[in-house]
């Protein structure tokens, strides 16, 4: 009878895991960051708003109305994502391999450090997917602010589903990255 009991429970769970089927996605950069030397950035921190602060792909519904996709995850943790990204994708447009994501170990040899508040970063219900986010260059070794600004954009969706979404959400961080060289110029 035990037996029996235990056998029933082992096939309902692994009954259970042959139905779930997660799909993993990964954010990726415009470019690879060129190797060697060059002008010195930290990327980091990252903050992310609590809504998107998860494993989960999120829609916006409406505007009061979030979807959370139960079978779409990141990959990995989507704060260290986007400072990878980032880090890459400013490297490339400054044509430095010298780019580094929080936490380094010390300021030598960066020139600049970035942080970077996430406040949306999710799929829309008209097919866009969207980003606000505010960011700070540092010039080090002082710590003065060099610069500030909001970052807000839309980029539609080329096809259905969530690889286009991901997609979308990468070329949103391109043109954040964009923004954010164009300060250090």
């Amino acid at each position: 009878m035990i037996t029996r009991t235990l056998s029933l429970l082992i096939g309902i769970l692994l009954a259970g895991c042959a139905t779930s089927s997660k799909s993993f996605y990964v954010l990726t950069a415009d470019g690879s960051a060129p190797s060697g030397s060059g002008m010195g950035i930290g990327v980091g921190p990252i903050a992310l708003a609590e809504y998107i602060d998860r494993p989960n792909l999120v829609i916006a519904e409406s505007p009061n109305q979030l979807s959370i996709a139960d079978d779409h995850r990141w990959a990995g943790d989507l704060a260290s994502s986007v400072a990878r990204v980032t880090a890459a994708n400013l490297g490339r447009r400054l044509g430095t391999g010298n780019v580094r994501t929080y936490p380094w170990r010390d300021d030598n040899g960066l020139r600049y450090q970035v942080t970077i508040d996430i406040r949306q970063l999710h799929g829309s219900g008209d097919g866009h997917a969207v980003i606000e986010a505010g960011w700070r260059l540092y010039a080090l070794p002082e710590r003065r602010v060099a610069a500030a600004r909001t970052f807000v954009a839309r980029e539609p969706l080329q096809a259905d589903g969530y690889p286009a979404l991901v997609a979308a959400q990468s070329k949103l961080l391109s043109r954040l990255a964009a923004d954010i060289a164009s300060a250090m110029k």
